[in-house]
């Protein structure tokens, strides 16, 4: 059996282009860097935009790393073993956001020892995927955020997502009129509360708000409200999306389950990696719910290449200014490439995602095990 030797990590911040709020300028990182017993080598990554990322080094330094070696390497295997090991400290959160370093490096070295690409390990189903414009917008004024919505459509995206939550009501129903009149009748426009409001203001505000012919609204509620999502949905008529902030397969079965929300949105990393966003695929499927991944689209958009087809076309989020290519943050070219309002991916091996370490020093990439490839063999 080919098992786990060694995994290694480092944790750094990449500054953002675009400031998500004034104290969130830059995403936190832990790079991962496994070695399989048959030499194979993986490169994955936990992240954490700003709050908890040396929590979670913390956790893959002093409890994941030296608890997965010894067990199976092969994508998967290890995972739920692990969940469970860790599961004291938090069956979701930081225990999952740390999972995901070691199941992506995992998966990596699997894809890279066959020399191929985790799509194709995977099964790619599609060659390319469609993309909506985001951002972090809520603190622009009008004219910067009809000026960013205008890039959007530039860059050709069929759909964009702008956030909500204004104290006064009218403000954002001033902004998205404003919005749904430059983007015209036929591109989708998606609103996100990011967990402003409560029953009731959500219940009025989408009210008000669903004349713009709006695709959903995002975390209209906190997060893990579920007895209120699911009586926003008997209220309104605009689907409700939420997932981002839901760690495990176990609840998003429990707000598909209860009719909570008919889009999700897992963050791949937040769920604990690949391993469980395929369950959580499933799960989706079986609702009937749409599911489109949300943000990070060097990894999202090579998952979404290989969802299986269902009645809602997977799409995904590109934040402006926020891929880790356009960041500078990556070793080696981006995976994936975002033009015309499509993703398409570009030739590599694994998952394509090595981060590019801020040295000091006078030391190289080349004298990192987490951006160079060596000999273990």
């Amino acid at each position: 059996m080919t098992t786990v030797r060694s995994l290694t990590t480092r944790l750094q911040r990449v500054p953002l282009t675009r400031p998500w709020a004034a104290d969130v300028t830059s995403v936190g990182i832990i790079a991962t860097h496994v070695v399989r017993s048959d030499g194979a080598e993986g490169w994955g990554f936990s992240w954490s935009p700003q709050i908890g990322a040396p929590a979670v080094h913390a956790l893959l330094e002093h409890d994941i790393a030296p608890a997965s070696v010894g067990r199976s390497a092969v994508p998967g295997e290890c995972w739920q073993g692990l969940w469970e090991h860790l599961h004291e400290a938090g069956g979701g959160g930081v225990t999952t956001i740390a999972l995901a370093g070691l199941d992506l490096a995992l998966w990596d070295a699997e894809a890279r020892s066959a020399g191929t690409s985790v799509s194709h390990v995977l099964g790619r189903r599609r060659e390319r995927v469609r993309g909506y414009g985001s951002g972090v917008n809520l603190h622009y004024s009008l004219e910067e955020l009809l000026a960013q919505v205008q890039r959007w459509i530039d860059a050709g995206f069929e759909g964009v997502k702008i956030k909500v939550g204004k104290p006064d009501l009218a403000e954002d129903l001033d902004r998205v009129a404003a919005v749904r009149a430059l983007l015209g009748p036929d591109r989708a426009l998606m609103i996100d509360a990011n967990q402003r409001w409560d029953l009731d203001r959500a219940t009025a505000s989408v009210d008000a708000l669903s004349r713009f012919s709006l695709a959903w609204i995002e975390e209209p509620l906190r997060a893990d409200d579920l007895a209120g999502h699911a009586e926003l949905a008997r209220r309104i008529d605009v689907p409700i999306a939420l997932g981002e902030n839901l760690h495990t397969v176990h609840r998003f079965g429990d707000f598909l389950r209860a009719g909570a929300a008919q889009v999700v949105q897992p963050n791949i990393v937040r769920v604990g990696g690949i391993t469980p966003f395929l369950r959580i695929v499933e799960l989706a499927a079986e609702h009937g719910a749409a599911l489109h991944p949300h943000l990070l689209p060097e990894l999202s958009g090579q998952l979404a290449l290989t969802l299986p087809d269902t009645a809602h076309e997977v799409l995904v989020e590109d934040v402006e200014d926020a891929g880790f290519g356009a960041l500078g943050a990556l070793a080696d070219p981006s995976p994936v490439t975002i033009g015309d309002g499509w993703l398409t991916e570009n030739a590599h091996e694994g998952l394509g995602i090595r981060f590019a370490p801020l040295l000091t020093g006078g030391r190289t990439p080349a004298d990192d095990p987490l951006t160079a490839r060596k000999d273990h063999s």
